[in-house]
């Protein structure tokens, strides 16, 4: 059935907008002069028409923010606690979203539920918005009968997680830039300024300084190569992102990753809040640990914690506990599994596994601090070095010009 865009004038004058599935323009007519609305006949079209048409440009559509996420669980929590039905409500936050493809999701899974699907059935069909993790916990919301609650608890998980990424981008940002203008500035040194220099050099007579002579040949090859250069650099990034995106790249990648000096460290905290994080919520949903740990381990975002959280859910499908197979992992430090057998011996596991992701969380915050500390005088140690360095390679025949002469 098509959609038609109307607009109209209600009994208090006010003029007011919105969309309608009908047979035809006549019937949306009639539809809201039961509703006592004035339609306006010239603002009222068949959707995906005319100026109307939706028009899509690859990489310049609307996405959904994880904040986009967030909002919609708890304003959808708040109204299956009020008693609005499913249907109701998906249909008020989707007609309501200013962001489209979010309204478009969810008014696609309203269809959905009200073909007979469940919710968590109608958000598994669009993973880049809901991801495993989210239908799971809705899965389980809806066979217990919690669902209100699952989404709040959702809710604050997403918000935890997200202000961990943003804590780990924020970091990421200074030295990004700063070595990005390093690599702009040499380059223009090299490709503008040193050639300039060196023609000068040529006439000078005399044998020029060492370091002046590796620049100028740095200068030289870089004139002569650069397409290759920067066809290597681009082709590197781009065989980096195909990596990272694939599981065999994933799993050659991800322990490089925990390896590195500073960054792995972090990285590996990251995974400890986030197991102990998503563990936590699940299992207080009533989620079974097997099925939670399946779903920790897809959604770790690393390869080496997944097969560590996979052996762990081996081990506890023979008989053994949480604490044990854990101990010989060498992601989980001692301290973790320590907190996690007091949390199974008292029963209060789900408990315990919220504080251990709270003191990761502030872990996590510390040593983003600390390396922000750390890489700031570095990259500019780095970069005064590099643009120094270059600039007095090609100033020592200058100075040595009274010799020379």
């Amino acid at each position: 059935m098509p959609v038609f865009v109307w607009e109209g004038k209600a009994n208090n004058g006010k003029v007011v907008k919105g969309e309608m599935e009908a047979v035809n323009q006549q019937a949306v007519f009639n539809a809201l002069r039961s509703q006592k609305i004035v339609p306006n006949t010239k603002k009222i079209k068949q959707k995906g028409t005319g100026l109307d048409m939706e028009i899509k440009i690859p990489g310049m559509g609307a996405k959904v923010k994880p904040k986009d996420v967030v909002i919609f669980t708890r304003q959808f929590a708040t109204m299956i606690d009020a008693g609005l039905p499913l249907v109701q409500g998906l249909d008020v936050l989707g007609k309501g979203h200013n962001n489209p493809q979010m309204k478009k999701t969810l008014l696609d899974i309203k269809e959905t539920v009200q073909n007979g699907k469940t919710l968590a059935e109608a958000m598994a069909k669009h993973p880049k918005v809901f991801d495993y993790l989210f239908v799971n916990m809705v899965a389980a919301g809806e066979a217990g009968g919690i669902l209100d609650i699952i989404l709040e608890r959702l809710a604050q998980y997403l918000e935890k997680m997200n202000s961990l990424k943003r804590q780990i981008k924020t970091a990421m940002i200074y030295p990004g830039v700063v070595v990005s203008a390093a690599g702009l500035v040499t380059t223009i040194l090299l490709i503008f300024v040193i050639p300039t220099f060196a023609d000068l050099f040529n006439g000078f007579g005399a044998a020029l300084p060492t370091p002046t002579r590796w620049v100028i040949a740095l200068s030289d090859f870089m004139l002569a190569w650069w397409y290759v250069i920067f066809g290597a650099i681009f082709l590197g990034i781009h065989v980096f992102k195909k990596m990272m995106k694939n599981p065999r790249g994933q799993e050659i990648l991800h322990p490089i990753f925990l390896k590195l000096p500073v960054f792995g460290e972090i990285i590996r905290k990251v995974s400890v809040a986030r197991f102990t994080r998503t563990l936590s919520t699940m299992l207080s949903s009533g989620v079974p640990i097997l099925d939670a740990l399946q779903i920790c381990a897809r959604t770790s975002g690393n390869k080496v914690v997944e097969k560590e959280i996979m052996g762990v859910r081996g081990s506890i499908s023979e008989g053994k506990n949480l604490a044990d197979p854990l101990r010989d992992s060498a992601v989980f430090p001692p301290m973790v599994v320590q907190m996690i057998d007091v949390g199974e011996s008292t029963g209060a596991l789900d408990a315990m596994l919220g504080k251990i992701a709270d003191f990761y969380d502030d872990e996590v915050e510390n040593a983003v601090n600390g390396m922000k500390q750390l890489i700031e005088p570095l990259m500019i140690l780095v970069l005064g070095g590099l643009v120094g360095g270059l600039v007095i390679a090609m100033y020592l025949p200058i100075f040595k010009l009274g010799s020379v002469v």
